[in-house]
């Protein structure tokens, strides 16, 4: 028996402002896009990463109540949600191909423990982290 990680859920503010983002600025591509209703179930994928999903969700029915889904939005909004992480081979080449793509960062290239770092934040708010591939 395997078993893994397939897909990770992220919530956004707005799933076409997050679509456009994600595969507009980051070089994701959209692996489902689909709708139940008002529900819509869309997630994006790395081209590098092909077996693995990124679910970009607006919190609300059926998963969460309106409260909730209320508390949520505000607590991506504050960047208060757990960082996401993604690995470039160039952090600082990587770094300057999003910045003119309009991606905004929390952190410049850093380098430490023997690797370069970066941060950014998506439009709800989400925080990422970008690392470079140690060698």
């Amino acid at each position: 028996m395997t078993q893994g990680v397939q897909m990770i859920g992220l919530y956004v503010r707005d799933q076409d402002e997050a679509l456009a983002f994600y595969t507009d600025k980051l070089g994701f591509r959209v692996h489902t896009d689909v709708r139940n209703g008002d529900f819509r179930w869309l997630t994006v994928q790395h081209p590098d990463q092909p077996s693995f999903q990124l679910g970009l969700f607006v919190p609300g029915p059926p998963t969460v109540d309106a409260q909730s889904a209320q508390m949520l939005q505000a607590l991506v909004a504050k960047g208060a949600m757990p960082p996401l992480l993604l690995e470039v081979t160039d952090c600082r080449a990587a770094f300057e191909r999003m910045r003119t793509k309009g991606v905004e960062f929390t952190q410049e290239p850093v380098e430490r423990y023997g690797s370069v770092d970066a941060n950014f934040r998506d439009p709800s708010g989400n925080g990422w982290k970008m690392t470079q591939t140690r060698a």
